[in-house]
């Protein structure tokens, strides 16, 4: 990619896939080599670069992470086969004895597995509310910690963290810090530039854009890390790559990802004000609302938009939360995010009593559809419970 190239704005750098051109072709459209092995020459040299085996030299996976990494204005970043994949990578550089600090209250299936694998593997596990800056900052610098990671906005419970804060704190206690910012996308949040040294992205989800694709990503701040060399050894080593097709699948999916960005934003602050206040709606998480926790830490991290996920408890319990859910028309009910489709979960049935989920907590993922027809759907299903 030229100079130029990189100084290009998220939308351009996504529409043309990071500059590609196929110059075997001259399309415009990267092409899908599924190869898994690469020829030598009379000498036993790899015939073109270093392509030498598939698990570590796709040139869809290495366009993907170039793309992604420019996204996240960092130095170099790895795809995974999932998102659980990556977190599960960066996890295991963590060592018996050592210490982890986690932020309370985020997905259930990071925090479900870390719990686990701390439990087996020695490791010394902290869960703190990352939204109470002050507090988490106090406990980070008391406990000393090896590693840091948090979640913004957190899911499902649509908190903002203060990542610049955190980060500085995490320095002084020597710590790395990992982000987690699924719920934002690099177009929406680059929490590298605010300071963490890792980020996160389950790609499953907006990046991808369309729920066809099951990926994960991590990006670094200082590629010449010794984390860094230890993750990409790791991942070599255990296998958890992503194959050709399904980042080549990730590359078409980010060449919208900034328009579906900008309208899924706005359709979510639409809804939200919405619901924000609604007869049959108790209270509502988004970022958008000037009255949710962290609205003004919100503006300053994530200044082009405050995402498409949204969370809200409707009045009642479990049983209105699920007559809701049964009464939308068009709003899947289905596990996931950040599709081009909305989707609708209800969060208790997904998590179960031990995380304190509310049993009425509905959470959103807005997708791309007509602003109409959606809040209509909505508006239809409160009016029947």
């Amino acid at each position: 990619m030229s100079s130029s190239e990189d100084k290009n704005s998220h939308a351009t750098l996504a529409a043309r896939a990071g500059g590609h051109i196929d110059t075997g072709s001259g399309g415009v459209v990267p092409v899908l080599q599924p190869s898994t092995t690469f020829i030598r020459d009379e000498n036993y040299e790899p015939l073109v670069g270093d392509n030498v085996y598939g698990r570590d030299q796709s040139d869809q996976v290495k366009l993907a992470e170039t793309i992604l990494a420019k996204l996240e204005g960092a130095q170099d970043g790895l795809l995974f086969a999932s998102g659980m994949a990556a977190i599960s990578c960066l996890f295991s550089s963590l060592k018996t004895g050592q210490k982890l600090i986690i932020q309370s209250g985020i997905y259930w299936g990071t925090t479900a597995w870390v719990r686990r694998f701390c439990d087996h593997r020695d490791i010394i596990l902290i869960e703190a509310d990352s939204s109470d800056t002050e507090a988490f900052a106090s406990g980070v610098l008391k406990e000393k910690p090896d590693m840091v990671f948090i979640e913004v906005p957190s899911n499902p419970w649509i908190l903002t963290s203060d990542i610049e804060a955190i980060s500085n704190v995490t320095k002084q206690a020597g710590a790395i810090l990992a982000v987690d910012a699924t719920a934002a996308t690099p177009v929406l949040l680059r929490p590298i530039e605010f300071g963490a040294d890792i980020v996160m992205h389950s790609a499953t989800k907006a990046i991808n854009g369309h729920s066809d694709v099951i990926a994960g990503v991590l990006s670094c701040l200082d590629e010449s890390s010794d984390l860094w060399a230890y993750l990409k050894r790791e991942r070599h080593g255990a296998g958890a790559i992503l194959s050709p097709h399904s980042a080549w699948m990730l590359i078409r999916g980010m060449r919208t990802l900034p328009l579906r960005m900008e309208r899924m934003c706005l359709n979510a602050m639409a809804i939200a004000q919405f619901l924000d206040g609604h007869e049959k709606v108790e209270k509502v998480w988004y970022p958008g609302l000037e009255e949710h926790q962290g609205h003004h830490l919100a503006k300053k991290q994530m200044p082009d938009g405050f995402g498409y996920l949204l969370s809200f408890l409707v009045k009642g319990g479990k049983s209105e939360a699920l007559d809701f859910c049964r009464h939308l028309e068009g709003i899947h009910r289905a596990t996931s995010l950040g599709g081009v489709e909305s989707l609708v979960e209800h969060r208790h049935t997904i998590e179960g009593d031990m995380t304190g989920c509310p049993e009425n907590l509905i959470r959103l993922s807005v997708g791309i559809e007509d602003i109409s027809d959606l809040i209509g759907e909505i508006d239809s299903a409160l009016s029947k419970i």
